[in-house]
C-alpha cells in the first residue's frame, strides 16, 4: 500500500494525501509537480525513472476498511540528499531517454 509521503522531498512543499500535486516514481519516492516538471525533467533524483501522478485514496470508505480513515497518509517527512546542482547533472544525463528506456 502507498504510504502517501506528507510532502516533497527536494522543496517540502507539503502535499496532502488529497493533493493533485504530487508524482511518485515506482519506488514511491515522493515530489511536487512543480520540482517534476521544472528541475527534474521526469528524471527521479533518487532512482532515474519517471514520474506519475501519485493515486488519491478515498476520503471515505466506500467499502469497509478501504479509506485514509482505516489507512491514514504517512506524516514521516523524507528529503532528498542530493544538491540543485546534482539533481541537475543526474537529470540532464537521463532527460533525453524515454523513462521505459532508461
Amino acid at each position: 500500500m502507498l504510504e502517501l509521503r506528507p510532502n516533497c522531498e527536494f522543496c517540502d512543499r507539503d502535499l496532502p494525501a488529497d493533493s493533485e500535486l504530487a508524482r511518485i516514481c515506482s519506488y514511491e519516492c515522493t515530489f511536487c509537480s512543480q520540482c517534476v516538471d521544472e528541475l527534474f525533467n521526469n528524471v527521479c533524483p533518487n532512482c532515474g525513472g519517471g514520474f506519475v501522478s501519485r493515486p488519491l485514496r478515498p476520503q471515505q470508505a466506500h467499502r469497509e476498511g478501504v479509506s485514509l480513515i482505516s489507512q491514514p497518509a504517512s506524516t514521516d517527512r523524507k528529503h532528498s540528499p542530493y544538491s540543485r546542482n546534482d539533481v541537475e547533472i543526474f537529470s540532464a544525463t537521463l532527460a533525453s531517454i524515454p523513462p521505459h528506456q532508461r
